[in-house]
């Protein structure tokens, strides 16, 4: 089963379109929140946590380039790949210009889409190749697939989104909350002990002190020297 490890916000008000894009996405393991309006999602990149903006511009209630304005002014520094139908010249400097990493016209191809997420993730975290090398774990991000002391192993779709999360802030506690954001996002409901029993599934897995519980917050991934 193909797997991902991030958690999307998409706004775009063409329900066929989003739908659309919902599936396909959702289909590659991306945890996916949809919302049709500029204000639903001000709201929301005020309140959750995205690891990437899928932006349309024609917006109902606020223009898109209302949302990443403002989103630039004061939200952190997450990728916005704007997806649009308003494809002149101009319209591209603007959303460039007022903070997108990178824009897409439709109509498009699905996978010149998942593509393009793909590079503006690994732009965002730094990477020009998708891999992460932590504490004998190398997890490759373009044939998603992890590795551990030269050995494959085999994960779930949410452990696989649960260490990538932690292996993308090694040292940084994230809290119980984030985590589960990142995982299940509106939609997909989840058994309250979830997050336990797959962070102790990744401790079997791989080694049985690379996560550190910290009571009442979270946990983090220990430091190597």
């Amino acid at each position: 089963m193909a797997v991902s490890e991030m958690r999307l916000l998409l706004v775009e008000d063409e329900r066929a379109l989003g739908e659309g894009i919902c599936a396909a996405l959702s289909a590659d393991g991306y945890t996916v929140d949809w919302l049709t309006d500029g204000e639903r999602a001000s709201h929301a990149l005020k309140t959750e946590h995205f690891d990437l903006l899928l932006l349309d511009l024609g917006l109902p209630r606020k223009s898109g380039l209302e949302v990443l304005r403002e989103f630039r002014r004061t939200g952190p520094p997450t990728p916005v790949l704007i997806v649009t139908a308003q494809d002149a010249v101009e319209d591209r400097v603007q959303g460039l210009d007022a903070g997108a990493d990178d824009y897409i016209t439709k109509p498009f191809d699905v996978n010149e889409l998942k593509a393009r997420i793909r590079a503006t993730l690994r732009r965002s975290q730094g990477r020009a190749q998708p891999l992460i090398e932590y504490a004998g774990i190398t997890l490759d991000t373009a044939a998603q697939t992890v590795r551990y002391q030269e050995q494959n192993v085999i994960l779930t779709r949410h452990e696989y989104m649960l260490l990538h999360e932690l292996l993308a802030s090694p040292g940084k506690v994230l809290t119980r909350e984030r985590l589960m954001q990142a995982l299940y996002g509106w939609e997909e409901e989840a058994e309250s002990n979830v997050l336990e029993v797959h962070i102790h599934h990744l401790r079997k897995k791989l080694a049985g002190d690379l996560i550190r519980t910290v009571r009442g917050v979270g946990y983090v991934l220990r430091e190597i020297a």
